[in-house]
């Protein structure tokens, strides 16, 4: 018998009598799908449409549910669940990280009963953020808008996915998303723990002849490393017709390289565990394909929270529309970017949006700010320089740049040298470039960004 891996749109637990939270968006796809229409061939007109009337479900669900938000929307001068255009967003209070850092049920919007699993990111600074959610958010509702452009796989395909199981999202909501949605065989590699060596992950991958790998840049490198020393020839013995990266910033010049250690196209993927998928590259490879079945994204001036025109910089805020256990409204992610409404070259209707970073992460350089993908970008396009480095920042505004040699006879004079020049010529500062036999490796997300406070 052939068991059918289309997901379900039954929900799977409710406490109570009550009707489920987001019935009229099971509704809503229900009449897409009866139509014929994947979400990526409504118009831009229908996607806001749309996105309006799932605000409202959310806003009334979270109001009748949540403490927190419903005190939050009153103080704001709401005086209803429900604004009349998506140009009303600005009266929604925003939701920062430090209102829900620690907290584990501040945001909760259902029965506690009702949460099948709870991530967690521990982050760089502050107290950990924990987001719960309930069964329905992940085997239905994450399911429903569907990006078959931006996601061309299918039951054919075996994904491996290297990345985080534990604690955090990523691991899980590749898995699931693959499985159940595009009905493919799922490799859960892990991110080289102790269950998952490196060697033992290529292996697995080259017995299956895995298609798809999702991971991030760094870990996509250890493995390539990883298969030169094994002398496995990843093209021939593997053959992946695609990698997904997340979880990392990643620039051009890195993308490149990657292709063409592993002989296949390499995406970006753009999400958190907080808010799940928010953004998808298509094959133009430039800028993310927001999930506008899945979020609303805002550009907001960090400093006055002033909501921003197309093509300005600012902060990026995510408001998720298809979760039930804790939604996130306004939420600001501390990323920086910007938006782009320019129809893409691919045909596209999904608004694209353009990552710069995160905003503690941006770097001052004799008074001028600079991206860490744009530094990247321009290390890298020195050919000697291997993928490990770090860019140390005095607090004098100095950068030192730490590097690899990579596949050269070059002496360290000589390449730091060429490094200084290049750098200097793209950037129109000094730069102290230190060549070091080798910088450590980390199974977890890399350092690329050291600020020095001495």
């Amino acid at each position: 018998m052939l068991i059918q891996r289309k997901p379900s749109r039954k929900i799977l637990l409710k406490v109570g009598d009550a009707a489920p939270a987001l019935q009229p968006l099971l509704d809503y796809y229900d009449e897409l799908e009866r139509s014929g229409l994947s979400f990526e061939m409504l118009s831009s007109q229908q996607i806001r449409e749309y996105q309006l009337h799932a605000l409202n479900v959310t806003l009334r669900h979270a109001w009748k549910h949540n403490d927190f938000y419903r005190h939050a929307f009153i103080q704001a001068g709401l005086s209803k669940p429900e604004i009349a255009d998506l140009g009303e967003m600005t009266r929604i209070p925003f939701l920062s990280k430090d209102d829900i850092r620690g907290e584990k049920s501040k945001l909760l919007c259902c029965d506690r009963r009702e949460v099948g699993q709870v991530h967690v990111n521990f982050g760089s600074t502050g107290g950990p953020i924990y987001t719960s959610f309930t069964l329905n958010d992940q085997y239905v509702y994450e399911l429903l808008p569907k990006y078959t452009q931006l996601f061309p796989e299918n039951e054919q395909d075996v994904v491996a996915v290297a990345l985080p199981y534990e604690f955090a999202l990523p691991g899980l909501g590749f898995q699931r998303l693959y499985q159940f949605a595009f009905g493919s065989m799922v490799l859960s590699l892990g991110k080289g723990s102790y269950m998952a060596p490196v060697d033992q992950s290529l292996e697995l991958m080259k017995e299956f002849r895995a298609s798809v790998m999702a991971t991030t840049p760094s870990y996509a490198v250890m493995l390539a490393e990883e298969a030169d020393k094994l002398g496995m020839d990843l093209r021939r013995e593997i053959g992946l017709k695609r990698i997904i990266l997340t979880g990392e910033g990643c620039s051009p010049t890195f993308r490149e390289r990657l292709e063409h250690i592993w002989g296949c196209e390499v995406s970006f993927f753009y999400g958190s565990s907080e808010c799940g998928v928010i953004g998808i590259e298509c094959s133009e490879h430039s800028g993310y394909h927001v999930a506008q079945g899945h979020v609303i994204v805002e550009i907001v001036e960090p400093n006055t929270g002033r909501l921003l025109d197309d093509g300005e910089v600012g902060e990026i805020v995510v408001t998720t529309l298809l979760r039930e256990g804790m939604p996130m409204i306004r939420y600001r992610s501390g990323e920086i970017g910007y938006l782009q409404q320019a129809r893409c070259n691919c045909g596209n209707p999904l608004e694209i949006i353009h990552l710069r970073g995160r905003q503690e992460n941006q770097i001052m350089l004799d008074r001028e700010m600079f991206s860490p993908f744009m530094l990247e970008h321009y290390l890298l396009q020195v050919p000697e320089v291997g993928f490990w480095y770090h860019f140390k920042i005095t607090a004098t505004q100095k950068l030192i740049i730490e590097i690899e040699p990579y596949q050269t006879d070059m002496g360290d004079r000589e390449l730091s040298d060429k490094v200084s020049e290049h750098m200097k010529e793209k950037l129109h500062i000094d730069c102290d470039i230190r060549v070091l036999p080798r910088l450590p490796r980390a199974y977890g997300k890399a350092t690329r960004i050291v600020f020095d406070e001495d």
